[in-house]
């Protein structure tokens, strides 16, 4: 699921992740709406923004998929300073991507979340 309030961004993502033959979801925009479509989709993975529209953040939507769902995020953001990072912990997250990063970069980073996700059972 991508989770994305730049709709260029979004778009970029849905287009290399469909070409290299994943399933997706979105894009929310929000956390709320990230939280609702998972709820109803209940998807493998999720690409998290941090900056998302609305009050919530990416942390706060990650944080609440982990604990209520135990759905794992990969964040895509500029913003991965280590107090971020801190606080997002606790969900998690089966890595980082720095933005701006290479649709190849990360096709390799959600190939290697999934692999994280098939040794843990």
């Amino acid at each position: 699921m991508i989770v994305e309030d730049d709709f260029l961004i979004a778009l970029d993502i849905e287009a290399g992740l469909s070409a290299a033959g994943f399933s997706l979801v979105g894009p929310a925009t929000s956390a709320d709406e990230a939280i609702s479509v998972a709820l109803a989709i209940r998807p493998a993975l999720v690409l998290m923004d941090i900056r998302l529209l609305g009050k919530r953040d990416g942390i706060d939507a990650a944080l609440e998929l982990y604990r209520d769902l135990g759905i794992r995020c990969i964040f895509t953001t500029a913003h991965g300073d280590q107090d971020v990072r801190l606080k997002a912990e606790p969900a998690r997250p089966l890595g980082w991507l720095q933005k701006p990063y290479s649709i190849p970069t990360l096709i390799q980073a959600v190939r290697s979340a999934f692999q994280e996700l098939d040794k843990e059972g």
